[in-house]
């Protein structure tokens, strides 16, 4: 029987030769679990990197995936304007394609339009509901908005999804009636 290691190296590989296989049901599911039985963070690195990948191939067209790498340079050059107006194309061009909504919720949000950002990051989430990140983004935006128990919900979901995501140090502990110390 196949170690845990030696499959998620199996998935790993499978999905940066084959990026259409990521596409199959059964291989996104395996690749989730993974990620929430993760042993340690470097694990967890790992794994998270082979969905990243999956959520990228999943762009509809070759277009498309290259109009999102377009973009995620322009961000990395602080161009927000530059990087949304492209992404506003891949959101008309490609409505089901989560990662563009995402990608273009990451960017309002850079611009500081929170109530923007919100709407993108809700249609990413109806069309990929284990989107870690845009779950991430969600809690980060609502506690930015003072929202600090919605945010805290959304991110408590992100950490259900994967655990070691880089996030979790803003979660806050939740303190119940029983909760020493709770009346401080």
């Amino acid at each position: 029987m196949p170690t845990r290691r030696f499959v998620l190296c199996a998935v790993i590989a499978l999905l940066s030769t084959q990026p259409a296989m990521a596409d199959d049901k059964a291989e996104r599911e395996a690749l989730f679990r993974q990620l929430r039985e993760a042993q340690s963070e470097r694990e967890g690195r790992m794994v998270e990197d082979a969905i990243w990948r999956m959520w990228m191939a999943q762009g509809p067209t070759a277009a498309i995936r290259e109009a999102v790498a377009e973009a995620m340079r322009k961000r990395e050059v602080y161009d927000f304007a530059g990087a949304l107006a492209i992404l506003d194309g891949v959101v008309a061009k490609a409505p089901d394609y989560a990662e563009g909504w995402n990608q273009r919720a990451f960017i309002r949000f850079l611009r500081d339009d929170f109530d923007g950002s919100l709407d993108d990051i809700e249609r990413a989430l109806a069309l990929e509901p284990l989107h870690f990140a845009a779950l991430a983004g969600k809690a980060t935006v609502l506690m930015r908005q003072g929202r600090i128990e919605p945010g805290q919900a959304a991110l408590r979901r992100a950490v259900e999804i994967h655990p070691w995501l880089k996030e979790r140090s803003m979660l806050i502990p939740i303190l119940d009636e029983k909760t020493p110390g709770r009346d401080i």
